[in-house]
C-alpha cells in the first residue's frame, strides 16, 4: 500500500514547498529512487524546472518535464501535470488536488505550508479515511540542514 508522508514546513508560501521538493529530489536521486513532481499545469512545470537548475546551490538534479526529454528517455526526476507513463517510486504532489493515480506509487509526499494548510488537512483526512499509512514530519530550519 502507498505510504503518505506529510512534511509540515513553518514557511508561509508555496515557493518554500517547491524548494523543499527540490531538496527531496536531491535525496531521491542519491538513493536511486525515481521521482515524479506533480504540478498543476505547464507553467508550474516550467517554473519548477527553472528552480531545479538553480536550487539547491552547487547541486545538479537530473530532471526534465514529462514528455519533453530528448530521445524519449525518462529522467530520474520528472515534472508533470498529467498522469505519468511509468509511475514508480516517489510522487511529490505540488498540485492543488490529490492526483487520481497516486496509489500507483510506492510513496507520496504532501508538502504543507501556511498557504495550503487547510488543503493539507483535507488531504490528510482523505488518505486517513481510505486506510493509507500516514507519516507526519514537522520541519523547522530545513533549508540549513
Amino acid at each position: 500500500m502507498t505510504r503518505v508522508d506529510f512534511y509540515i514546513l513553518k514557511d508561509v508560501d508555496m515557493n518554500a514547498a517547491c524548494r523543499f521538493a527540490c531538496r527531496l529530489a536531491v535525496k531521491a536521486v542519491g538513493a536511486g529512487t525515481p521521482m515524479h513532481l506533480h504540478v498543476a499545469d505547464r507553467e508550474a512545470a516550467a517554473d519548477l524546472d527553472d528552480l531545479l537548475w538553480n536550487y539547491p546551490e552547487h547541486r545538479f538534479v537530473p530532471h526534465g518535464i514529462a514528455g519533453e526529454h530528448p530521445g524519449g528517455r525518462r529522467q530520474p526526476v520528472e515534472i508533470g501535470w498529467e498522469p505519468p507513463g511509468e509511475p514508480e517510486g516517489l510522487l511529490v504532489n505540488l498540485a492543488p488536488e490529490i492526483p487520481t493515480f497516486f496509489g500507483r506509487f510506492d510513496r507520496v509526499a504532501e508538502i504543507v505550508v501556511d498557504a495550503n494548510r487547510d488543503d493539507g488537512r483535507a488531504r490528510y483526512k482523505f488518505y486517513r479515511d481510505r486506510g493509507f499509512p500516514l507519516f507526519h514530519h514537522d520541519l523547522d530550519e530545513w533549508e540549513t540542514a
